[in-house]
């Protein structure tokens, strides 16, 4: 027998007994894997529908999205953990040395990614203890925005513009929130000359508020526009006017009411205090960050 010939044998030698073992794991294992596998799957969906059930349950109770979310995600997650090491056990695999390894691998990931980590912690606090849901109107620093969507690592606002505005949630975390749910307040000074008549002004001016904004308001859910003599001034006197508006239109709607205040006032003859500094900043969510105007000759 040439050495083409013993090659050839030890090749088919090989691959017998490759086969033999092959075969003899199957015989010996395969109802094993195929149960895992099939209690594997049906875990799987299991877990999820179960998920999405919790899910629906806590949102008919009247939960935010965001925690409803994380509810069916946390059970969906234990079912998985427990599914994974039912599995592993069917193989006779132990999983301390798993939990060691992932113990150690975590607590690597942790010190490299400290930073990004932080957000997910801080989302996690956003999620738990809620200072705002989604739907709402905050302002953190200067940013402000509907809130569209919390995460885990960030949340998602809507600006006035369409604009949607990512902040990373550690960035929000232990900062100053105003939370102005759904509506918001819009209050304007008006300065009038001193013998103006307070009563026909105020007169004219809830009448204006009530025409420009009468479905708004109501949709809004405030309560009735507040008008009166707010402060006095260098030769006059200050006109406060105070009504809320949705917050997705709040320009728009501030916007037209002033204007409609402002004819309204001309058209009762209420004289008007020139010479004064606009009476709004605009950095107030309020408005009432406003200081008192001054006469520019003072």
């Amino acid at each position: 027998m040439g050495d083409v010939e013993k090659t050839l044998v030890q090749n088919v030698d090989q691959v017998a007994k490759w086969a033999d073992v092959l075969i003899e794991f199957g015989v010996t294992y395969g109802f094993q894997i195929l149960g895992a596998l099939l209690f594997l799957f049906v875990g799987l969906k299991a877990g999820g529908w179960l998920s999405r059930r919790i899910q629906g349950l806590c949102e008919a109770k009247g939960i935010d999205v965001t925690l409803s979310k994380f509810i069916g995600n946390t059970v969906k997650f234990l079912i998985l953990t427990v599914l994974a090491i039912i599995t592993l056990g069917n193989f006779g695999i132990s999983i301390a040395p798993l939990i060691a390894l992932a113990g150690a691998s975590a607590f690597g990931a942790t010190m490299a990614l400290q930073g990004p980590l932080s957000n997910y912690g801080a989302g996690l606090s956003i999620i738990l203890a809620r200072p705002f849901i989604v739907g709402n109107t905050i302002t953190v620093g200067e940013t402000s925005g509907v809130v569209v969507e919390v995460k885990m690592a960030y949340t998602q606002l809507l600006g006035e513009d369409g604009e949607r505005i990512t902040i990373p949630n550690k960035d929000i975390v232990g900062r100053v929130i105003v939370n102005s749910e759904t509506r918001r307040v819009v209050q304007t000074k008006i300065a009038l000359t001193a013998d103006a008549d307070i009563d026909r002004a105020v007169k004219a001016a809830k009448t204006a508020v009530a025409k420009a904004l009468p479905k708004a308001d109501a949709e809004a859910g405030g309560a009735d526009p507040q008008v009166g003599l707010h402060d006095f001034t260098y030769g006059g006197l200050i006109l406060g006017v105070r009504f809320w508006v949705p917050s997705s239109q709040y320009y728009d709607l501030r916007y037209k009411v002033n204007q409609a205040v402002l004819a309204a006032l001309r058209t009762a003859g209420v004289p008007l205090l020139t010479g004064v500094q606009p009476a709004v900043m605009a950095e107030s969510l309020s408005g009432d960050g406003f200081q008192e105007g001054k006469r520019e000759d003072a």
